[in-house]
């Protein structure tokens, strides 16, 4: 492990897809989602002080949760934390925590991950970090991590691997986002084609270089006015100026138009805990085939179905297939699985016009 090894835990997002258990005011990487006794931001704090120094490990958030990220990692440095104004989706969250970590070290190199992760093979995944840090460390691009699929997701990204640039690494040919599930199908078949897993790693100065072609020159005027700006000064002008950078994700505005863009085959096991039924098609089934986390449940007749219901509560269900059961607070959801992340969405959007934002 190198000091000059950071990382950048991005955990600002509102978490929608996974309503009602995750909402607004606690989105799911402040929850123990799984009953584990650590949420899943912990639990991917917990993992990068494998690969990187506990210093360089930056947190990029939303000033609404700055005291969850304070109250749950309670070891991480103020100038680590970096809480922007308003939700500008990932680009302009990379573009801020770059920024930040050149001035603490012009020479490091960067791991960014998001933090609703699974992680199966925590010491393969330190292994491939380490990699990913040699290939960064020596050659300028940006190097994203991709994991063989086992099966034809349409709610996960994909990448097109194009020409080997040795070590289990590729040129990157092409990025899809969530394709429908017959094209899904076809890039599972074809082998060419890996799961996007959101993470990706450069040397802090190509990626600032890649950051300052793609995005508008909002941090560069600080530069300009003050040069030798202090952590403090940096906080104020992103007050301030943060609403400038048009809403991007790392992925559309940054890695899609980057030139030298590489992709590593990695092994360690890994899922996206973005929706219900990808958390449904990652985790362990019970009999029948039925995902139950950490809830009470007594099941008859009930098969396909994912439960995530709050303690204390013992659910009995009977006759059902194919359903989503989660409850939290004030909301109960019962709905089909197949095709949940759309209505999901709808619901959300409907239950806020109709009921207000205490539901959401």
């Amino acid at each position: 492990m190198s000091d000059s090894q950071y990382c950048v835990i991005l955990a600002g997002g509102k978490g929608k897809r996974l309503w009602p258990c995750s909402r607004e005011a606690t989105p799911k990487q402040f929850i123990d989602f799984f009953g584990t006794g650590r949420t899943l931001l912990q639990q991917t704090y917990d993992r990068m002080l494998k690969v990187v120094p506990p210093d360089n490990i930056f947190i990029s958030t939303n000033q609404s949760y700055l005291d969850d990220v304070h109250q749950q990692l309670p070891d991480i440095p103020k100038d680590r934390i970096l809480a922007e104004p308003i939700h500008r989706n990932t680009a302009p969250s990379v573009a801020w925590a770059a920024h930040r970590i050149m001035r603490f070290n012009p020479d490091a190199n960067l791991l960014v991950t998001p933090s609703d992760q699974m992680i199966q093979n925590e010491d393969a995944f330190a292994s491939d970090i380490q990699e990913g840090f040699a290939f960064v460390s020596q050659r300028d691009g940006l190097l994203t991590l991709g994991i063989k699929p086992t099966r034809p997701e349409p709610g996960y990204g994909y990448i097109q691997l194009g020409e080997p640039a040795g070590n289990g690494v590729y040129q990157v040919q092409s990025f899809t986002e969530k394709p429908e599930r017959d094209f899904a199908k076809m890039f599972v078949e074809s082998g060419e084609f890996y799961w996007n897993t959101g993470m990706f790693m450069a040397n802090i100065r190509y990626l600032s270089h890649c950051l300052f072609k793609l995005l508008p020159s909002v941090l560069r005027n600080l530069d300009a006015m003050t040069p030798h700006w202090t952590i403090e000064e940096e906080n104020h002008f992103i007050n301030k100026n943060f609403p400038l950078y048009p809403n991007l994700s790392v992925d559309n505005g940054v890695l899609e138009k980057s030139e030298r863009v590489y992709v590593m085959k990695c092994n360690f096991g890994w899922a996206d805990i973005g929706t219900w039924h990808s958390i449904y098609e990652a985790m362990q089934k019970s009999e029948s085939d039925n995902v139950v986390i950490d809830s009470d449940v007594i099941l008859e007749d009930c098969q396909n179905n994912v439960i995530k219901l709050p303690k204390n509560k013992l659910a009995i269900l009977n006759g059902l297939e194919g359903y989503i059961i989660a409850e939290h607070g004030n909301v109960l959801l019962v709905c089909k699985k197949e095709d949940s992340s759309a209505l999901v969405r709808k619901y959300v959007n409907e239950v806020q016009i109709k009921k207000g934002t205490d539901y959401i």
